[in-house]
C-alpha cells in the first residue's frame, strides 16, 4: 500500500531534483528516500524516475502522477489544518526580510509569531530583493518579504504595503528648501540601493532623460552606509522615506524636492506552492494584516 511518506519523497524528488536534496529537506538520510522511491514505484507498477550520469528527471508516466500526488498531499495538509489547532505551526521557518521593513513593521511580525505560535522559531535572513528572490527560488527561504512581484511560475504571492522613496542630502550640499532639477542632481554621485532595484533603476532614467553626462550612481546593499555616506555630504541619495525620517528631524539631512517626484516601493509576499507551504501563506497573511495597519497609522 502507498504511504504518505512515499508520496512525499516522490514529489519533493521531482521538486528538488535530487534524492540528496530531498533527503535534507524531509531531515532523513538518501538511503531512505532511495528506499521510499523504489517502494512507490513497486506499488504504483511503473518507473516514475529515469536515472542517468547527469542525474534524473521525471518518466513521462512521473510526470502525470506528480499533479495526482501533490493533490493527495495538499488533501492530507488539509485536512491537518481543520483537525488540529492554530497553534499547528512548529519548527524552523526561514523568513527572508528586506532591509526597509527590519526598521518598519518586521519587530510587530515577530512579536504575533511568538505570541501566536510558540513552537516556532524564526530564522530572519536580511538581504537585498534580488538575493531573497534567489534564495527564495532555490529552497533557502520558507517566505520572503521583498520589493516586486517578478518571481516564478512556481511561487505565488501577496502585496504587504508599500513604502514612499525620498530624495535626500546633507545640508551641506545646500540643496534643500527649493525645487531641484535632474541635472543639478546629476552634478553629485547619486547614492542608493543596489544595482537591478527600483530606486537605483529610478534615479539612472532620471539621469538619462536630463542627459547628464557621465553620471555617477553609488549601489550600495547597506543602508547604514548609504545613510553614513550621505550625512557626510558625498551626495544626494534615494531611499524609502520611513528611513530618514529621524535624520530629516534631527537636522542631519534634508528633504529634497525633485522636479520629478519618486515613485513607492511596493513590497510583495513570496512563498513556493508547495504541498508544505501551509505555514508560509499563514505568516504571508499575517504579514499582510500588520502591513496594512501600519502604513494606516502611518
Amino acid at each position: 500500500m502507498i504511504d504518505f511518506k512515499q508520496i512525499e519523497a516522490f514529489v519533493w524528488v521531482a521538486e528538488l531534483g535530487g534524492f540528496s536534496a530531498t533527503a535534507e529537506k524531509l531531515n532523513t538520510t538518501q538511503p531512505s528516500i532511495s528506499q521510499r522511491i523504489a517502494s512507490f514505484e513497486r506499488q504504483v507498477g511503473t518507473r516514475v524516475f529515469d536515472r542517468g550520469a547527469r542525474g534524473i528527471k521525471l518518466t513521462d508516466k512521473g510526470q502525470e502522477l506528480l499533479s495526482h500526488a501533490q493533490r493527495m498531499l495538499e488533501l492530507r495538509n488539509e485536512m491537518l489544518r481543520v483537525a488540529q489547532s492554530a497553534n499547528v505551526i512548529r519548527g524552523t521557518f526561514h523568513l527572508g526580510v528586506a532591509e526597509t521593513l527590519v526598521y518598519t513593521w518586521l519587530h510587530i511580525l515577530i512579536e504575533q509569531l511568538h505570541t501566536q505560535y510558540p513552537a516556532l522559531t524564526i530564522e530572519i535572513h536580511v538581504d537585498t530583493s534580488q538575493v531573497l528572490r534567489e534564495k527564495l527560488l532555490n529552497y533557502q527561504l520558507d517566505l520572503a518579504l521583498f520589493v516586486g512581484n517578478d518571481t516564478d511560475s512556481k511561487t505565488e504571492s501577496i502585496p504587504i504595503g508599500t513604502a514612499p522613496l525620498a530624495w535626500v542630502a546633507s545640508p551641506t550640499l545646500k540643496l534643500h528648501d527649493r525645487l531641484i532639477t535632474a541635472k543639478e542632481l546629476g552634478v553629485y554621485p547619486i547614492i542608493t540601493y543596489p544595482v537591478g532595484s527600483l530606486p537605483y533603476q529610478v534615479a539612472s532614467d532620471l539621469l538619462r532623460q536630463a542627459k547628464v553626462s557621465s553620471p555617477r550612481i553609488y549601489g550600495c546593499a547597506s543602508l547604514s552606509t548609504i545613510m553614513h555616506m550621505t550625512s557626510r555630504g558625498m551626495g544626494p541619495s534615494l531611499l524609502a522615506k520611513t528611513l530618514v525620517d529621524e535624520a530629516i528631524s534631527q537636522g542631519e539631512l534634508r528633504l529634497l524636492q525633485v522636479e520629478t517626484p519618486p515613485p513607492s516601493l511596493t513590497f510583495y509576499a513570496h512563498w513556493l506552492d508547495s504541498p508544505d507551504s501551509h505555514a508560509a501563506r499563514t505568516i504571508a497573511r499575517l504579514a499582510q494584516s500588520i502591513a496594512n495597519d501600519f502604513d494606516a497609522q502611518a
